[in-house]
């Protein structure tokens, strides 16, 4: 076992850099959990994955931390709310063992120029590219069933049986609300070099099912927001980056899983957006995550009705993508990770179109 696997984090980058001794006496105050361990000021680092809202993690010398707040740079109006993220997840963890002990929101922008929350780290192994060493086709496979059961576990949680969750529904509608939200999204965020998405938006204007049931969703269900128990790590122990969290369509959930499910059969090119071990040996197909999991839930599934959750889970990865290209584009980052985002909305966009075609 690495300790990469254990903890990837690095030191923090210039532009994202913070009062640390702000946080330190906003928490020794404010903090609801942990307070006795929160002594002295903490050592910083950064967690390298992910693009949207920043991670770092902080160190006394009795408890880690994390400490989550917004990238810097123009954003979408719903997105990146430290609020929204810290009180989902305080609601779910009576009904959802999967979740950290949250530990103090900080909507008070002097302290470090945004609003932030923390919450406890949980410790073990998240997944990036590879499986760690050792693990077999076997392991492989039970681990794709596991994390599914999670979602499952997720999908069954009632958000009308508590008031705390059933604050983040909207009522029906969730399908049209998101491909009428996340078209306007994409329109906001183009720039010079995006492509003609007309013809797939109207299709999925056109295409779009009702929902099936209203659940508590994450909306960013994958192995590298997953929690692995270090001494099993085939068993989840935690979810984490529950920014986009809310009561929806739970299908719409797992397309969203699916379009960064890259397959050994794939493109070269869709190979290249891969950051999980999704190809290694033992992994399931796309096709079998959706025959598995629409069993455990009940839910009748031909292929030609998942083709529209399918392609818009990919629109919505382009549309993600998009709107970080466009801080970059605009220079509001500097990070030169975000330089192939551009390309990526423009297979994305062919990967959608052959879909929409029936391919």
């Amino acid at each position: 076992m690495t300790d990469d696997l254990r903890d990837p984090s690095r030191p923090v980058r210039d532009e994202d850099a913070f009062d640390v001794g702000s946080v330190a006496a906003w928490l020794r105050e404010h903090a609801t959990a942990f307070r006795d361990d929160l002594v002295g000021t903490p050592q910083v680092r950064q967690f390298p994955g992910g693009a949207s809202n920043l991670t770092y993690l902080l160190t006394y010398p009795g408890r880690e931390l994390v400490l989550r707040r917004p990238p810097a740079g123009v954003k979408a109006a719903s997105a990146h709310d430290m609020g929204r993220e810290y009180r989902i997840q305080a609601a779910l963890a009576p009904v959802f063992p999967y979740v950290a002990t949250m530990v103090g929101l900080c909507t008070d922008e002097s302290v470090i120029g945004s609003d932030f929350y923390v919450m406890e780290r949980l410790d073990g192994i998240i997944l990036r590219r590879d499986l760690p060493p050792g693990m077999s086709a076997d392991d492989a496979s039970r681990l794709c069933e596991n994390a599914l059961d999670v979602l499952v576990d997720l999908h069954s949680v009632d958000p009308f049986a508590s008031p705390d969750l059933a604050a983040f529904a909207r009522g029906e509608g969730y399908v049209a609300r998101q491909v009428a939200g996340w078209t306007d999204r994409f329109a906001r965020a183009r720039t010079d070099d995006t492509g003609d998405w007309s013809d797939v938006t109207a299709w999925l204007g056109a295409h779009q099912p009702a929902d099936v049931a209203q659940r508590l969703i994450h909306n960013d269900f994958r192995f590298d927001n997953m929690v692995l128990d270090a001494d099993d790590p085939l068993r989840v122990v935690g979810v984490l980056d529950w920014e986009m969290a809310t009561v929806g369509d739970p299908l719409m959930d797992l397309g969203g899983m699916l379009a960064y499910w890259v397959e050994e059969g794939d493109d070269e090119f869709f190979q290249m957006f891969r950051r999980q071990p999704t190809t290694a040996p033992g992994m399931w197909t796309r096709e079998r995550i959706v025959e598995h999991y629409c069993g455990r839930m009940g839910f009748e599934m031909t292929p030609e009705q998942w083709r529209f959750y399918e392609v818009f889970g990919l629109f919505r990865l382009a549309v993600i993508a998009q709107q970080i290209w466009y801080r970059y584009f605009h220079r509001q980052t500097t990070n030169e990770a975000y330089a192939v985002f551009g390309p990526a909305v423009g297979y994305l966009e062919t990967r959608c179109r052959r879909l929409v075609g029936g391919a």
